[in-house]
């Protein structure tokens, strides 16, 4: 039997809402070691997270949203920056104070797709139950495979052209 995609994505999301601020917290405290290890949990968890969204579940999203699905799409794109940009600031081992203020800022602004995205968790329950089975199996899939968020940004996501 299939998990009910809809509870993993949520769940997902409480994770991803606790790391990220676990995330600004460390890097305020310019605790980079334990940064890059939050850092690298949500990059485990994101890439499927993400991949998912893109493959299925947003596509499927797209009769209720319509439009709005592309600004989805671009709040990946500023997360998919903002890792990028975590990584190259926590490999320089040690940051000022501005600059930890900054970055946990950030941080704490991708909170708001954290927020938005669970919200289509709604939608998603009125999409009927071979559709929600057919979304639990890609998603089932998707996260046996666990490319990371970044592997999976500078890769499969790129050869789609997106």
């Amino acid at each position: 039997m299939v998990e009910n995609p809809v509870e993993i994505f949520r769940d997902d999301h409480r994770e991803v809402r606790d790391d990220l601020l676990e995330l600004a917290r460390a890097i305020e405290d310019k605790d980079l070691n334990r940064a890059g290890e939050i850092l690298d949990r949500l990059n485990r968890l994101l890439g499927p997270h993400f991949r998912f969204e893109e493959e299925a579940l947003y596509p499927a999203m797209r009769r209720f949203l319509g439009e709005y699905v592309d600004s989805l799409l671009n709040e990946h794109d500023g997360a998919i920056n903002a890792a990028r940009e975590l990584v190259e600031l926590i490999e320089r081992g040690s940051i000022d104070d501005e600059t930890a203020r900054d970055a946990a800022n950030r941080t704490r602004a991708l909170l708001v797709h954290v927020s938005n995205c669970d919200g289509i968790a709604i939608l998603a329950e009125r999409l009927d139950k071979e559709e929600i089975e057919d979304l639990g199996k890609k998603f089932q899939r998707i996260r046996e495979e666990g490319v990371t968020l970044l592997d999976w940004a500078e890769t499969i996501r790129n050869k789609r052209g997106s």
